[in-house]
């Protein structure tokens, strides 16, 4: 196993639930300073695909380049060219360029999760358990105890919650989700598709007033395509996350009369035999007043985190540097550390936040109104003379932080 590039974090062993984004880049980064560390992940293995994530400015840079994995980023980047808004028989109305879907660089959220996991695996300091979950959290004078759904108890100095929108760990520690989750008032979905339309690298998309249908090719493989469906609803649904046939049942019954390609990927949906293979959530936040309590800190999605549109993996990525360099500079105290990293991360969560609520609107209009005026906005920004205008729009939230340098 290699070891640990420092100690400055060694008497510290921290349990960090979640292995998505946010974990695995907190675990990087306190691997290097010497901490103990294990990633609990309920699912049985590192999970492969879901969305594009994509990195703006120079922030994202820095931590990137920090982690070491700038360059291997860039390596697996999908090259997305521009996504195009369709009528209902295809015609283009306005091409999106990709600085403003795709930012600097663009990278399947499967493959990223991958670069750390393969950067922390073999660490004599990092220990992954898959398949298992946190069950309790008690906090003593010394550390939390903690039992799992499946292996022996453990105590741990330090728990950390990056475990997602839907966090168990916050719900233990802080209280219940509904406490916390803010409903936007749309639901996204996505699953693979077979690539009939030939895309390569680009993707199309058609809205009708409060729906959206789009399909997509990230990767270059000619055989599949992602497709996603976003829709409004005044009221937040009722449904089993682990229940595939309720939620074909929902998303077949809001799109049955949408038209372009929507009749194809119902088809697509309808031959779905795991709810693996499923992603349908609710287009929503979490708003916090604090991202600690005691022994027990929340990042990423836990913490701050949006379905969509609020450039989550650049913030996790973000947090995971201030989480771990404030650890280092308070050497391990984590009632400094803690205090600190709220105070450097707050308030740029909150402005990738507000972006965020954005996300819905855009691709999903109220209006036959709303949509024309969307499209007009995005074909004026698009253009050439507003290019390095718009770039720097959409990279505002993404750079509005002053990252310290760390131990």
């Amino acid at each position: 196993m290699t070891k640990p590039q420092n100690t400055s974090l060694s008497h510290l062993h921290l349990l960090i639930s979640g292995a998505s984004i946010a974990g695995p880049a907190l675990a990087l980064q306190l691997a290097r300073r010497g901490a103990r560390v294990t990633v609990v992940e309920k699912a049985p293995a590192l999970r492969p695909g879901g969305f594009a994530v994509d990195f703006r400015g120079h922030v994202h840079r820095k931590v990137l380049q920090d982690m070491g994995i700038w360059d291997e980023v860039h390596a697996h980047q999908t090259h997305m060219g521009v996504q195009t808004v369709v009528d209902a028989d295809g015609t283009p109305r306005v091409d999106l360029p990709a600085a403003m879907m795709s930012g600097d660089v663009e990278i399947p959220r499967g493959d990223l999760a991958r670069i750390m996991y393969q950067r922390t695996k073999d660490l004599a300091n990092v220990e992954y358990v898959f398949g298992d979950s946190v069950a309790t959290l008690h906090e003593t004078a010394t550390g939390v105890d903690v039992t799992f759904e499946k292996a022996a108890p453990r105590t741990f100095d330090l728990v950390v919650g990056a475990d997602g929108l839907h966090s168990r760990t916050r719900a233990l520690a802080f209280g219940d989700e509904s406490q916390y989750l803010r409903y936007l008032g749309y639901y996204v979905a996505a699953f693979d598709v077979p690539n009939h339309l030939g895309l390569n690298r680009t993707a199309r998309l058609y809205s009708d007033p409060g729906r959206m249908v789009s399909m997509g090719n990230a990767d270059g493989v000619p055989s599949h395509a992602g497709a996603s469906f976003v829709f409004s609803s005044a009221e937040r649904l009722d449904f089993d996350r682990r229940d595939l046939a309720q939620q074909q049942k929902i998303l077949a019954e809001r799109f049955a009369d949408m038209g372009w390609e929507a009749p194809k990927a119902l088809e697509a949906l309808a031959a779905l035999e795991s709810v693996d293979e499923l992603y349908f959530d609710a287009i929503a936040q979490i708003h916090i007043d604090r991202l600690s309590t005691g022994r027990v800190v929340l990042i990423g999605d836990a913490g701050y985190g949006a379905t969509m549109g609020g450039m989550g993996t650049g913030a996790a990525i973000v947090a995971a540097y201030v989480l771990a360099g404030e650890l280092a500079a308070a050497r391990g105290d984590h009632r400094t550390a803690f205090a600190a990293y709220e105070a450097g991360i707050r308030d740029f969560a909150k402005g990738c936040q507000k972006i965020a609520g954005n996300a819905g609107p855009f691709l999903a209009p109220p209006s036959e109104r709303k949509l024309r005026q969307r499209d007009r906005t995005y074909r004026i920004l698009g253009s050439r003379p507003l290019a390095r205008f718009f770039k720097k729009l959409t990279e505002k939230a993404a750079t509005d932080i002053v990252l310290r340098d760390y131990p």
